[in-house]
This record gives structure tokens, C-alpha cells and sequence, in this order.
């Protein structure tokens, strides 16, 4: 028979979710994802949609380390150095958002939905 006292793990995933949230590196993962999310949804509104490429591959990308260090499989995977790693990815990240940023502000026909995504990559 099953055991009914043991917990889901649906349940399980869910508070760590909640717990990893809430501390400083998970909230600013969560915020890199959202604002990701936000500049695609922009990008995708504009007549120039080639330009969220580099938001959909950092928001996967963002999503992708948040769910290793939310499962703290960064402490069960010991060949790759985590830290290391998310900092190249949040440096290349930044550096491919600001000269996208600067591609989409320098561009001299652009529809509002275009300008929104450049602005809101500099506020990132």
C-alpha cells in the first residue's frame, strides 16, 4: 500500500519555491525572469520582432539557474562551478541586452512598441 503521510513532492516544490523567492539571489532571478518576460512581450509588439532572440535566451537561461539553485542541485552537482557561471551569464546577458537596447534606441523608424523595449532594456 502507499504511504498517505508522506508529502507530495508537488507540495514539496511549491515551499521551496516560496522559500527560494524570498531570499535576495532568488527574487532577483525572479525579477531578471519577469523583466525578460516583459521586454518579449514588447519586442513582439513591434514590426522589428528579430530583436527578443537575446530576451527569450536570457529569460530561459535565467530560468533555467533558478531552477538548479531553487532544487539546490548547485550542491549536488559539484563539476561546475555555479557561481562562476551564473556570473558570465548575467555578464553576457547585460552586455547583449545593453547593445540590443542601443540597436533599437539608435534605429530612427521605430513604432512605439519598439522604443518600449529599449527603454525598458535600460531600466533593466
Amino acid at each position: 500500500m502507499a504511504d498517505t503521510s508522506a508529502s507530495s513532492t508537488g507540495a514539496d516544490c511549491l515551499d521551496k519555491l516560496k522559500s527560494y523567492v524570498k531570499t535576495q539571489k532568488g527574487f532577483i532571478l525572479c525579477t531578471e525572469i519577469v523583466i525578460s518576460l516583459i521586454i518579449i512581450i514588447c519586442y513582439a509588439a513591434s514590426w522589428y520582432r528579430g530583436l527578443c532572440t537575446v530576451a527569450i535566451c536570457e529569460m530561459i537561461f535565467a530560468m533555467v539557474f533558478f531552477g538548479i539553485f531553487m532544487m539546490e542541485m548547485d550542491k549536488q552537482i559539484r563539476v561546475v562551478n555555479w557561481v562562476w557561471s551564473d556570473l558570465f551569464r548575467a555578464g553576457i546577458g547585460a552586455v547583449l541586452y545593453i547593445k540590443t537596447s542601443l540597436i533599437s534606441m539608435t534605429t530612427v523608424a521605430g513604432d512605439g512598441a519598439h522604443i518600449a523595449g529599449g527603454v525598458s532594456l535600460t531600466d533593466f
